[in-house]
Parts: C-alpha cells; sequence; structure tokens
C-alpha cells in the first residue's frame, strides 16, 4: 500500500479542522437580563392647601416630566381633583386637617402601608395655626410624623415646607402665628435630620402674597400654585438624584384628569356620613355628604354635576341649615352664610363644567346638639 507523506497527512487534517470551524455556527453570548428601575415614590402630605385641589402638585409633576424626571410616582390614599391639565394626581392632602391631630390619632401609618413613599413633601400646619396651637405642639407632631415615616422606610426623604403666609378675614392674628412657627422649623429640622433619613427644609414663605397669591387669604390661586411648585423643584429633584427606590412598588398610576377624590374624616372619631343629593335644576345636580363629625365640629362637602349637554361657565349652590350651623372655613368655593341660608359660587379653576363633568368644595362648621343634612339645590 502506498503511503502519503507525512506533511501531506498533517495538511490534510489541518483543512478538515478549518472546514469545520467555518461549517459550526458562532452560539451568541447570552445577555444579563435587563431589571428596569423601580419609580420613586413621593407622598405630598398635607391639608387643603395640598389636596383641595392643590394645583401645585400638577404644575410640579408636568415639570418633572418635561425636564426628564419621568420614573417618579406620586402616591396618597386619596385621589386628584381637577387642575386642567393631566397629572398623577395621588396624594394625602386632608382638607381641614390639623397635623397635631393626624399625629395623636395615628393616620399617617396607614397612608404609609398603602402606599410606602421614598419621598414626602409636607406642607403642614395652617388649621392648627388657624387653632393657635402653638409652635412647639405641632414641631412635637411634625416629630411624631416623621419617626412614623422612618419606621416604614429607615431611608425617607422628608421636604418640610415653611408654610405659606396666612390673612383670613376672621383671624387677625394669624399672620403672626405663621411666623412664629416658620422660625421655628429650621432648629427643629436641623436636630431631627440624619444621613439616612434627611429632612430638609423648603422655603414656601417668602416672597408668597397673600394679596395675589391667594384667592381668600389662606388657600393659593393660580399664581400661588407656580410659586410653591417653583419652590419645590430644585429641593425634590436634589432628592431625587441621590434617592434609591425601596423594593415592592406599587403600580405607576396613569395620570388623570380631574376624577374626584374619597376623602377620610380628618378630626375626630367618624361617624356614618349622611348624603343627600338635590333634584336637578337645568341640569346642575349637588350632592351633600358629611364627611366626618366631632362633639361641637364637623366636616362636609358638596359635590356640583353637570347633567346637562352643554358646558357650564360657572355654578352655585345653595341651601339651608335647619340646627343652627354655622359654617367658619371653606375651601373651593366662594362661601357666605346669612343666618341659616348659605350660598357657595365656583372660584376661577372650577367654575367651567364639561357635560358629566363635577366640582367638588368643602368646608368646617359648628354645630349643637344635631346636624340634620340640608338639600343643596344647584344652578348654572
Amino acid at each position: 500500500m502506498l503511503r502519503k507523506p507525512l506533511g501531506q497527512a498533517v495538511l490534510a487534517t489541518l483543512a478538515v479542522l478549518i472546514g469545520l470551524a467555518i461549517a459550526t455556527p458562532t452560539l451568541p453570548a447570552a445577555s444579563a437580563p435587563v431589571t428596569a428601575l423601580a419609580p420613586v415614590r413621593i407622598m405630598p402630605l398635607g391639608d387643603s392647601i395640598t389636596g383641595s385641589p392643590g394645583c401645585w402638585r400638577s404644575m410640579l409633576w408636568n415639570r418633572l416630566q418635561s425636564t426628564g424626571y419621568t420614573n417618579v410616582d406620586f402616591v396618597g390614599t386619596l385621589g386628584p381633583q381637577g387642575c386642567g391639565q393631566p397629572y398623577d394626581g395621588e396624594n394625602e392632602g386632608h382638607g381641614g386637617a390639623l397635623v397635631t391631630n393626624v399625629a395623636n390619632q395615628n393616620q399617617l401609618p396607614g397612608w404609609l402601608s398603602a402606599t410606602l413613599p421614598d419621598i414626602v413633601l409636607m406642607h403642614f400646619g395652617t388649621n392648627d395655626v388657624w387653632s393657635n396651637v402653638a409652635p412647639a405642639t405641632i414641631l412635637t407632631a411634625y416629630g411624631k410624623l416623621v419617626d412614623q415615616m422612618r419606621a416604614s422606610n429607615p431611608a425617607m426623604k422628608v421636604l418640610v415646607a415653611k408654610i405659606i403666609p396666612m390673612a383670613p378675614s376672621t383671624c387677625s392674628e394669624c399672620g403672626q402665628r405663621v411666623v412664629a412657627l416658620n422660625d421655628a422649623i429650621p432648629g427643629w429640622a436641623s436636630a431631627k435630620s440624619t444621613a439616612a433619613s434627611p429632612v430638609v427644609v423648603v422655603d414656601q414663605w417668602t416672597g408668597f402674597s397673600t394679596g395675589s397669591d391667594t384667592y381668600d387669604g389662606v388657600h393659593p390661586n393660580a399664581a400661588g400654585d407656580q410659586k410653591m411648585s417653583d419652590r419645590w423643584y430644585p429641593a425634590l429633584t436634589a432628592a431625587l438624584n441621590g434617592v434609591s427606590p425601596t423594593t415592592s412598588p406599587t403600580p405607576t398610576r396613569t395620570p388623570t384628569a380631574s376624577p374626584t377624590p374619597t376623602r377620610t374624616p380628618t378630626t375626630g372619631p367618624p361617624t356614618t356620613p349622611p348624603t343627600t343629593t338635590a333634584p336637578p335644576i337645568g341640569g346642575c345636580t349637588a350632592t351633600y355628604r358629611v364627611i366626618g363629625q366631632w362633639q361641637g365640629g364637623f366636616q362636609a362637602e358638596v359635590t356640583v354635576r353637570n347633567g346637562s349637554s352643554g358646558v357650564f361657565a360657572g355654578w352655585a349652590a345653595y341651601w339651608s341649615f335647619g340646627a343652627g350651623q354655622q359654617v367658619n372655613q371653606a375651601w373651593n368655593a366662594t362661601l357666605t352664610q346669612s343666618g341659616t341660608n348659605v350660598s357657595a359660587r365656583n372660584v376661577g379653576y372650577n367654575g367651567n363644567l364639561a357635560p358629566g363633568a363635577t366640582a367638588t368644595f368643602g368646608f368646617l362648621a359648628s354645630w349643637n346638639g344635631s346636624n340634620p343634612v340640608p338639600t343643596v339645590t344647584c344652578t348654572a
């Protein structure tokens, strides 16, 4: 048998190996799974300045979206009210609430467990000031709330506002009381702040005018909402740049324009909320609901609905109290009372109602002995 020279055999073997290498496909390297970052959850916390309707929140959320801070989720057990633009409106802005009552009644832990925020924006204490609660007592309540926030999330970032000024017609001393509270906040915040859970003061007071930035000496108008949004923005973005979202996030909400929120009682023991709906007048219906009631006082709200096929350019609601009830504070409407008769008219931002749309306003009032639910009529 003839044999091939050794060199030819080696060359033949190499050719076979090279052919196999060319013919065998190269498998792609396994790629690491991509995990999307959970949104940072932000809780706006306070009273009607935050939640009724608190349109500084809509301005702030939309500014965050337009400047690249899109992975955020505003959270709270209350829903948004109409502010003229879509936004993520969940919040904990409880109309009429005192921060001292929220702390004393341990209301915050339930809200925290339902929403799991990473950052809290707190503008709270206006109703305490109105009720002449001492600054030291208000700060004690602040401290308890911060402790509860940290029990929920040890890395909680807390932005606490120097509250906006007050000049209500029924409280000549409120303006100076706000100054006294605001002067005490920075020292309290410095002592309460930690590296893991910083407490940052946001000055909402300086440059804010009760004459041009509120519609009633207390609640911000559109100009005031813009100022509040502008003050929150730099402090919030600084916090966002250094925050890591916690685990088990709640689903990111789809922003809505104007749903009607469900409120919880703000002070005192809750009662079964009575409700009455008035017959329509020109397509306008009004529903009266007691939100919470306590000895000597109660909180109620009225929802006006456009049941017609046309757009309301404005609306008014009317009722008569049957047991001497007396309104002492209102929001989202211009409310007047003469004896037993009460009238409420829309304010600038909630007068235009499309067919099927609603507007809700609320108030605090006193009562003695009984608190029957009145029948409300409305016109547009």
